[in-house]
């Protein structure tokens, strides 16, 4: 390979939760390298913590600028205009205004009891069904389904549809660009039919308040209101939903750790940020930023018109901010994770998820107790074709 051919990226593939073996050669010897992603141009990949810190948080990278390029990336589709991942400030704080108060620590924490009856319930249904059950349909995507759906107004019971629809828009291999574009629509065209069902009927839900936002404020356009509430549809479930069973999959491969957790459970907030920092959520690089002037990155000059992508995978197992990074150490208490993202983009709804992933872990560990593979870990079945990892279906036992 010459210096001028990027490097074909994901670099190999993905095997359970492993991260990339290649990653620590290149935060050593080669921290920017080019690479080239299944879709769109070429783009630099930032390896290091430090450089990701700052294509995620320095103004000088754009998402926006994405909409005036070829992006690489992970599935067919583009970014589309519209949507609040593909917008700088001022427009990006603009709509993250108008969803934040839903989000806020004081605001998640009022949920939580709720989010305890759910994970509560959950498992009353397990106990009583028996062993062994499925932790993902049974636990893992209800949880924060429910929780999203009373958020935003979506009724539960259409949660079939839209798991499908999130599935296609997370799609690599699994649709193809024709299903997509059909799943999008259809999402697109539920959702218009919610906002029109709150229009006539306003709810004390987050869905009527952005529809109020839209009509009585005019903060945002049509278009981006339709846009938001399927941001918010997907990633308020999906991500969470993937982590759940991620989770319990590293502790029960990590006995040392889930025997540390399994006898005081004080530690499940320490551990859920430990979690976010080893278990690497995506297949591939975060979402690629562009370059707005010429800017000194890892020892390159990325040029003005330039894609980065952060790794964040790699970023969270940087040697020179983690000690023995590749060891999962629950009572870690150096650096800081990067697994929720930096700067104006950095995850909105990182004190949801994290309320969730706490509740889920003490309930599962407190009510289930010896909870094991029902079988072997090679029996877990694991998702493919999507840009996010995590089982597709995962069979646990417990103890009686």
């Amino acid at each position: 390979m010459t210096a001028a051919e990027p490097r074909n990226y994901p670099f190999s593939h993905p095997e359970r939760l492993d991260t990339e073996p290649l990653f620590a050669t290149l935060r050593a010897e080669e921290p920017l390298t080019r690479v080239r992603l299944p879709y769109g141009e070429p783009g630099w990949l930032a390896t290091r913590y430090e450089d990701v810190k700052v294509v995620l948080g320095d103004p000088r990278f754009s998402r926006a600028a994405s909409l005036e390029h070829d992006e690489p990336r992970m599935r067919p589709q583009p970014s589309q205009p519209g949507g609040i991942l593909s917008m700088d400030p001022p427009d990006h704080s603009r709509l993250r205004r108008l969803v934040t108060k839903a989000f806020t620590v004081r605001r998640i924490e009022q949920l939580r009891p709720r989010v305890q009856e759910i994970a509560d319930g959950l498992v009353d249904a397990m106990l009583a069904k028996g062993a062994p059950a499925d932790l993902v349909e049974d636990f893992a995507l209800p949880v924060p389904v429910t929780v999203i759906c009373e958020l935003l107004g979506v009724p539960y019971e259409d949660r079939v549809d839209f798991r499908y629809w999130s599935d296609a828009f997370l799609s690599t291999t699994k649709f193809t660009p024709e299903q997509v574009g059909e799943c999008t629509l259809k999402m697109r065209a539920y959702l218009e039919g919610l906002i029109a069902q709150r229009r006539a009927t306003p709810r004390d839900d987050l869905l009527s308040g952005l529809v109020a936002a839209r009509d009585q404020d005019d903060r945002l356009s049509e278009d981006e209101l339709v846009m938001l509430a399927m941001a918010l549809l997907v990633a308020g479930h999906e991500t969470t939903a993937s982590q759940i069973p991620n989770f319990v999959y590293t502790l029960l491969t990590h006995p040392d750790q889930l025997e540390l957790l399994r006898a005081d459970l004080s530690l499940v907030p320490r551990a859920v940020e430990e979690l976010m920092r080893y278990v690497p959520l995506g297949i591939g690089a975060g979402i690629a930023r562009y370059a707005l002037e010429d800017v000194e990155l890892g020892g390159v000059t990325v040029r003005a018109g330039e894609a980065v992508l952060p790794a964040l995978a790699s970023a969270n197992r940087d040697e020179s901010v983690f000690t023995e990074p590749d060891r999962l150490d629950l009572l870690r208490q150096e650096g800081t994770h990067i697994g929720f993202g930096h700067g104006v983009h950095h995850c909105l709804g990182a004190p949801l998820a994290r309320m969730e992933l706490q509740v889920a872990l003490d309930t599962l560990l407190r009510r289930l107790p010896g909870l094991r593979f029902a079988g072997t870990e090679d029996g877990v079945e694991w998702k493919e074709g999507l840009s996010t990892r995590g089982p597709e279906r995962m069979l646990l036992t417990w103890d009686a």
